[in-house]
């Protein structure tokens, strides 16, 4: 019988790199919108422009111990930072525990990064930028020839998530004349499609759209919007492919069983 111990301490490893690589997804969501370096200068803080210490940057635990405020300016710490921390370490643990040591390992943890940025970024400015989802498309399809879905599915996948939401941005811009979208929930899909073929970039696409539609009619009822209210679609885009990713193929499965 395998002794599960060196398994649990090697998740727990997991989530504990993961939450040091989320602690860098924070910085690639604070400064990719302002065009800044993700790699120089160090960390400061957003207020006062003081550099951190080391001591300041430790995930999660930091944002506890100064309880969420600046250690010099007493400026407010984002909820967002040990949020993005704890999920991508809680991501780490889990791909590391379904997974395993194999190269649709680190292919599933590369997007799921690149999604919590999307995700985050689009939430806040509305923007999907160039730097993640342009080389994302590459890293996707070259995953896809040592791993699922495989480079035929992975090349489809590209131009269809791309292409749809292509046609649909065209075809509403020459209806209404303004646009509906953006190229870069166009450029994100395609990513989706690299990473997880046709089949799942569907999926996600459905998810979410039905997520968009959802919240947009909240936001009517509520009033909180109007009809012409920019909902940041990449957020939804990035939800429904990290479903897909996890239990899409099951949906799939069940979906089809039904015909």
């Amino acid at each position: 019988m395998i002794d599960p111990v060196p398994g649990a301490l090697l998740v727990i490893v997991a989530a504990a790199f993961g939450a040091i690589i989320g602690s860098f997804l924070n910085v690639c969501i604070y400064r990719l919108p302002l065009g800044k370096s993700v790699v120089w200068p160090s960390s400061a803080c957003p207020a006062c422009d003081r550099e951190l210490s080391w001591y300041e940057n430790i995930p999660v635990l930091s944002y506890l111990v100064l309880r969420a405020r600046c250690r010099t300016c007493a400026a407010p710490i984002s909820i967002r930072y040990p949020l993005v921390e704890a999920l991508t370490a809680l991501m780490f643990a889990a791909a590391w525990w379904y997974y395993g040591p194999q190269p649709l390992l680190a292919a599933r943890l590369i997007f799921g990064c690149a999604l919590i940025v999307l995700f985050a970024i689009d939430l806040e400015h509305h923007l999907l930028p160039n730097t993640i989802t342009l080389p994302g498309i590459v890293v996707g399809v070259l995953f896809s020839f040592v791993t699922e879905p495989g480079w035929e599915a992975s090349l489809i996948g590209m131009l269809v998530g791309g292409g749809v939401l292509y046609g649909v941005a065209e075809a509403y811009y020459r209806l209404r004349r303004e646009e509906g979208l953006g190229m870069g929930d166009v450029k994100m899909l395609a990513m989706v499609g690299a990473f997880l073929g046709w089949k799942l970039t569907l999926v996600t696409l459905m998810m979410a759209s039905l997520g968009g539609s959802v919240i947009g009619v909240l936001l009517l009822v509520t009033k909180r919007g109007s009809m012409k209210y920019a909902l940041p679609f990449g957020t939804f885009l990035a939800l429904g492919a990290a479903a897909a990713a996890t239990v899409g193929p099951a949906l799939l499965d069940w979906y089809l069983g039904q015909w």
